[in-house]
Order: structure tokens, then C-alpha cells, then sequence
């Protein structure tokens, strides 16, 4: 009985304590350390196991692959700095000016290609937010579609390679960072073009929701190209270096993510926007961020050991069984689960804690010829970042909307920002389903790119 209500009990303090304002980081080590120490006086816990949790949370930096975190995060704030982002929207503006929508589809596209480049999601929704968002609503766009689309697409970067969340989750499955960034393409812009056509369908039926562009004069042929090429060279070149580099087999995961800094600062360079001032501010901002993630992955290191420990998986089994329930509804069951804990917990927060948890469950499952048995946790993997899309927009977590709220126009209310991303969460999970439905979205440029 201690051995089932322990874990159980685990959980349960850390869904009340994610309610507090204590720091998540915290909450995560403190159970782990108060739980083994509960443990230890039961006959459950050795006292050998405190050790091996030092060298669990040792572990991460002896891995390479996790180097690109922090490279990823500097790219992130350089990006924003070069302005590169400003460039890219007026690009796309005059590009899309006579198609319905067309602002609010340049924000998606642009998004995308950012995504492409750096996955660092709160950066992202800032920068779109000050762009884009007071240009929008001079321009007539309905507020919540407004906010809607740009908290929307800004989340791509979650799951559109390189991805942050994705270099964690090949650390923590212990599988491929290659294949999995192969993986992430396909549903990234499957997810990408459900946004589009949405857009692209409300403004027509709704043209009052997103008024067209004003009729802008057509510019000499020089010109455009030189806009053009102002706008998609530089992000261009970066997504080459960096994703055209792995999927090529030319540099590994960290080392592309090296180049991709070495390219974010000569473009910051060449844009004069390079300076001391700025490069300081971009390496103290870049610190704190990788503090605080790198926090969180040590205390939800230590709660998914101590919970393993105490014999969690084997609750979790009891609780799910793949023989009693079948393949099909557990994994439905898995889903619903990160859908609903993103209502309350931060994307990283349920990474570090389900994936551990769930993994040796989905291990166990067997889809027959829907898929075969070597792709269903890279499958799996695809699912879970596509659902964790949701948590961005989900209140009253939904970082994202409170990134938004920060930067947005003080006439912007968050009722409307709440209504704006209720079609989108859907269009997530109609992407999640999507997914289910059809593997090889995800599977077919992994097996034609790599022998795994």
C-alpha cells in the first residue's frame, strides 16, 4: 500500500504547491529531497540513492547535445536585437498586400521562419507583440484575432526545429537529436498551414475582422529584390547553417548551434547593431534564462528519480495498463493528460515530469502496421510537443498570453485575448489528431534522411 500511495503522493503536493509563488525549481527538489527522506525512514529509500542523485543532476553536463540550450537562447535574444524580425514583416507585408488577411499571414509565415532559426517562445511572443500587434489593430484587425494569431504562431518554436524542447526530450528519451529534429519539421509546418488557412478562410467569409492593406504603389523591380533579399536572405542563411547543417550530416546538433551564434553575431554586425552594450545585455539576458531552465531540469530530475524509486512507474502501469486498455486508448489517455496539465503547469514543468513517467509506458505499446515499433517513441515525441503548443495558450497558465498582456496596447484586454486563442487551441488539437491518425507526417523525412 506505501508503495502505491507514496507516488501518488508525490504528485498530488506538487499539483497544490504549483499553486503557490514558490519557484517550480524549488518545489521539485524540496518534494524529491522530503519524499526520499520519507522513503529512507520506510525501509524504501537507501541511503546510497541520495549520491545517485547528485550524479543524475551531473549527468546533463556531461552531455554535449545540451550545449545547444544555451546557444539557442543567445541566438534568440541576438535575433531580436538585429532586428532582423522588423525586416522580415515589411517583407512579407508588401509580398501578401492584396490577400485577404494579409498582415495576419505574414505574421504567421514570418513566425514560422523564425521558429526556424531560434525556439525561444517568450522572446518570440515580445518581439511580435511590439511589432506587430500595434500595426494590426491601426490597420481595423479585430483584437482577438489579432492577439490570436500572434500568440499562435509565435509558439511555433516549440516545436519547429531547432527547438529547445526538443534538445531536452532527445536527452531525456535518449534518442537521436537528428531524427527527432527530422521529425518536428513536417508537423511544425502542418500546424503552421492550419494557421494559415484559417486565417486566409476567416478573412475572407469575415473580410470586417481583417481588413486588406491599404492598395500599396508597385515597386520598380530593384527595389523588391532588394527588399526581398533584405528581409530573406539573412534568416535564409541562418536556417541553412543551422538545420541544413544536421539534416546534411555535416555538424551535430551543438556544433550547428555554434555556427548559427557565430551567424547571429555577424548579421548584428553587418546590421551596425553590434556593440559592448549590446552584446552585454544579450549574454546577462541569455544567463538568467539558462539559470532557470537549467534549474528546473536538476529539481525535475531529482523528483522524476525519487518518484521512480519509490515505485511510480509501477503505479502509473496499474493505473494505465496497455494489456487491459489497448494501445489506442492509453495513448488518448496520455494526451488528454498533457492537454489538461497544461492548463496549470508551465510547458518545461510537464516536459521534465510526464516524459520520464510516460516513456516506459509507450515503450510497451504496439500499434501493428500503423507503425512500426522503432518509430513509436519519436512518434510519441511528436505528439507530446504539438500538445505542449496548447499550454502556451491555455488559461490560467498560458505563459504566453501573460507575455502578451505585458507588451501589448493598454486598450488590448485580456477577455480578448482569451477569445482570440480559443480557435487556434483547436486547430492544435486537431493537429494532434492529425498526427495520430497519420504517422508518416512525422516518420517520412526521418527515414528518408537517416538509417536509424
Amino acid at each position: 500500500m506505501l508503495l502505491f500511495l507514496l507516488p501518488l503522493a508525490m504528485f498530488v503536493c506538487l499539483a497544490v504547491l504549483m499553486f503557490t509563488s514558490l519557484p517550480v525549481a524549488y518545489i521539485l527538489g524540496g518534494l524529491a529531497l522530503i519524499f526520499a527522506g520519507i522513503g529512507w525512514t520506510l525501509g524504501l529509500f537507501q541511503p546510497i540513492e541520495f549520491l545517485n542523485m547528485v550524479a543524475r543532476i551531473w549527468a546533463p553536463a556531461e552531455n554535449l547535445a545540451l550545449i545547444a540550450v544555451p546557444c539557442f537562447i543567445f541566438m534568440g535574444v541576438m535575433l531580436e536585437r538585429s532586428e532582423i524580425a522588423a525586416d522580415l514583416l515589411r517583407t512579407l507585408q508588401y509580398l501578401l498586400r492584396r490577400v485577404p488577411g494579409g498582415l495576419a499571414l505574414s505574421i504567421t509565415v514570418m513566425s514560422t521562419i523564425m521558429a526556424a532559426i531560434t525556439g525561444i517562445v517568450g522572446a518570440s511572443v515580445v518581439m511580435m507583440t511590439i511589432i506587430a500587434l500595434p500595426t494590426m489593430l491601426r490597420l481595423g484587425y479585430h483584437p482577438a484575432l489579432a492577439t490570436g494569431t500572434i500568440a499562435a504562431s509565435s509558439t511555433l518554436g516549440i516545436l519547429i526545429p531547432p527547438s529547445i524542447l526538443l534538445v531536452f526530450m532527445s536527452d531525456m528519451l535518449a534518442i537521436s537529436e537528428g531524427v527527432l529534429f527530422a521529425s518536428a519539421l513536417f508537423p511544425g509546418l502542418m500546424l503552421s498551414a492550419l494557421y494559415l488557412a484559417y486565417i486566409l478562410a476567416i478573412s475572407t467569409v469575415r473580410p470586417h475582422l481583417a481588413p486588406r492593406l491599404a492598395r500599396d504603389e508597385d515597386r520598380p523591380a530593384g527595389e523588391v529584390a532588394a527588399m526581398v533579399a533584405g528581409g530573406l536572405l539573412p534568416p535564409a542563411v541562418l536556417i541553412f547553417l543551422v538545420l541544413g547543417s544536421i539534416f546534411a550530416g555535416i555538424a551535430t546538433i551543438t556544433e550547428s548551434a555554434a555556427v548559427g551564434v557565430v551567424g547571429t553575431i555577424l548579421i548584428a554586425a553587418w546590421r551596425g547593431r553590434l556593440s559592448r552594450r549590446v552584446l552585454n545585455e544579450a549574454l546577462q539576458r541569455s544567463a538568467l534564462m539558462i539559470g532557470m531552465i537549467f534549474m528546473l531540469l536538476i529539481g525535475a530530475t531529482c523528483f522524476s528519480y525519487v518518484f521512480r524509486i519509490l515505485g511510480g512507474d509501477e503505479v502509473i502501469l496499474e493505473l494505465i495498463d496497455p494489456d487491459r486498455l489497448g494501445p489506442w486508448t492509453v495513448m488518448v489517455v496520455l494526451m488528454a493528460t498533457i492537454f489538461l496539465m497544461g492548463f496549470f503547469f508551465d510547458v518545461l514543468e510537464i516536459l521534465l515530469v510526464v516524459v520520464p513517467v510516460f516513456a516506459p509506458i509507450v515503450e510497451r505499446l504496439d500499434f501493428g502496421a500503423h507503425l512500426p515499433q522503432g518509430d513509436v517513441i519519436y512518434w510519441f515525441s511528436m505528439l507530446i510537443a504539438v500538445n505542449l503548443q496548447t499550454s502556451f495558450l491555455t488559461p490560467p497558465m498560458g505563459i504566453a498570453l501573460f507575455y502578451m498582456k505585458s507588451a501589448a496596447p493598454p486598450e488590448v484586454e485580456m477577455k480578448q485575448i482569451y477569445l482570440g486563442i480559443i480557435p487556434f487551441v483547436l486547430l492544435q488539437l486537431l493537429a494532434v489528431a492529425l498526427l495520430m491518425m497519420f504517422p508518416e507526417v512525422a516518420m517520412w523525412l526521418p527515414h528518408a534522411l537517416f538509417d536509424y
